[in-house]
Order: structure tokens, then C-alpha cells, then sequence
């Protein structure tokens, strides 16, 4: 027999689709899945941005330490920006 999705046979796979349609009928299935087709797409869309904003973040911390680095004496880098030490 053929093994699809999750290691599930079409048996399998058949039996499930039935218990589906018996428990929410024929007209809400289309209904559910679109609406797990649209959290579905909404998750890989959180995932990859959550990736993009840890880049950011990465990219962020090398530059504060650059900065760090190649500041001028009497500088001090503050929330991301590098300003200049009041001496009193």
C-alpha cells in the first residue's frame, strides 16, 4: 500500500476524511479547510519574520560594537546611537 502524509494509508487517510464529514457535514468542510490553509500560511509568515528580525538583531549588534570600537575617546554608545560623554 501506498504511505502518504505522516505515514497514513489511503485507507486511512479515507476513514479520517469520513469521520470529518459526519461530525461537521458536507457544507463546513470547505470553511474548515480554508481556515486551516489561512493559519497555516499565517504561521510560516510569523516564522520568517521572527528569522528576518533576528537578523536585524544580529546585524545591530556587530554594528554597536564596530561603532564601540571605532569611537572617538570621550564617546559612549547609548541605545544604539553614539553620543558624546559630558566631562564635568
Amino acid at each position: 500500500m501506498y504511505q502518504l502524509a505522516f505515514g497514513l494509508g489511503t485507507q486511512e487517510l479515507l476513514l479520517l476524511l469520513l469521520i470529518l464529514l459526519l461530525l461537521f457535514g458536507g457544507s463546513r468542510l470547505p470553511q474548515l479547510a480554508s481556515g486551516l490553509g489561512k493559519s497555516i500560511r499565517s504561521f510560516k509568515r510569523g516564522m520568517a519574520d521572527d528569522g528576518d528580525e533576528a537578523e536585524l538583531e544580529e546585524a545591530r549588534r556587530r554594528e554597536q560594537l564596530r561603532a564601540g570600537s571605532e569611537g572617538a575617546k570621550g564617546e559612549t554608545l547609548t541605545s544604539g546611537k553614539l553620543t558624546a560623554d559630558k566631562q564635568r
